[in-house]
């Protein structure tokens, strides 16, 4: 995929810790105009959100946006459901998947597109255990290990 002018909001690290990506999507979200003002003010948290289909629409829960400061008394709760706007086709492919054992639909990262529209990106992850955390953590050393050897051969 092409890299896209988009203005990240918020990114979830801690999912690409705890999960194995296996597939990503784009989907849209369903916001209040005091939301889009708050997260255009970075005031977003990604850590502990996770999403769930009901009824055959996808619901992104714990997914905190903070309060719009020059907002009013009309302000929507922080930490409500917000749902995810994509096709019925792949909401269906994903909850075929997510029955699976030990498959979760996590959010990645939230991002203005290029059109300004609010947008999440989802995956479809699988829990890693304690030695596959452990051998990533030691991958990621060694790869910063080589960089810095190339980095001291090079001067």
């Amino acid at each position: 995929m092409a890299k896209r002018d988009e203005k990240t909001i918020a990114k979830n690290r801690r999912a690409f810790h705890e999960y194995e990506i296996l597939e990503t999507w784009e989907a849209g979200i369903e916001l209040t105009g005091t939301e889009v003002r708050s997260l255009r003010e970075n005031n977003c948290q990604l850590t502990d959100c996770f999403a769930l289909i009901r009824d055959g629409e996808l619901w992104l829960n714990n997914l905190h946006i903070s309060p719009f400061a020059q907002g009013n008394i009309n302000n929507p709760d922080p930490d409500r459901r917000r749902k995810l706007l994509m096709h019925k086709r792949q909401i269906r492919y994903l909850h075929e998947k997510v029955k699976e054992k030990g498959l979760a639909i996590v959010p990645l990262k939230m991002y203005f597109s290029q059109n300004g529209l609010v947008k999440v990106e989802v995956a479809l992850a699988r829990g890693k255990k304690l030695y596959d955390k452990r051998s990533s953590m030691k991958e990621r050393d060694s790869r910063r290990d080589i960089d810095r050897a190339m980095k001291e051969r090079g001067r």
